[in-house]
């Protein structure tokens, strides 16, 4: 029997992420970080966003400390893996190392596949690159 839970964090928040349909029935967990979301500055339209994405999913929404939820979540789960997708984040590789499971990452496909050089230091930049992709 699958004993694995889903980590849903800020990089995974599509209905669409493989993850849904390679794990259809396993329990899903979404910390609301508020040290995180302070420090970061994130607006509340963004929240709203944020909140709007999670009521699509299948998914257990907790706020507190990222870490201490997860292990929680895990144990209540009686879990033997997480299950989440990548993240650029290097918080993200700090959470994984912390969790007493082992963590499986499910590729998630890309946006849109532009060239390895392209300069992503500006959104307006990523997307003239990106739009003649994305638009017939």
């Amino acid at each position: 029997m699958d004993q694995s839970v889903i980590w849903i964090h800020g990089d995974n928040l599509s209905p669409t992420q493989p993850i849904w349909s390679q794990y259809p029935d396993r329990p899903a967990v979404w910390v609301w970080d508020d040290d995180l979301l302070q420090a970061w500055g994130i607006s509340f339209k963004r929240l709203v966003f944020i909140y709007e994405c999670l009521l699509e999913l299948p998914v257990e929404i907790r706020r507190g400390h990222v870490i201490q939820e997860l292990t929680q979540f895990i144990a209540h789960h009686q879990a033997t893996q997480v299950i989440t997708s990548p993240s650029p984040s290097p918080r993200f590789t700090q959470i994984c190392q912390s969790l007493p499971v082992p963590v499986k990452i499910i590729p998630s496909p890309g946006f849109v596949e532009i060239p390895a050089n392209t300069d992503l230091k500006r959104f307006s930049r990523y997307w003239k690159v990106a739009k003649p992709y994305l638009t017939p």
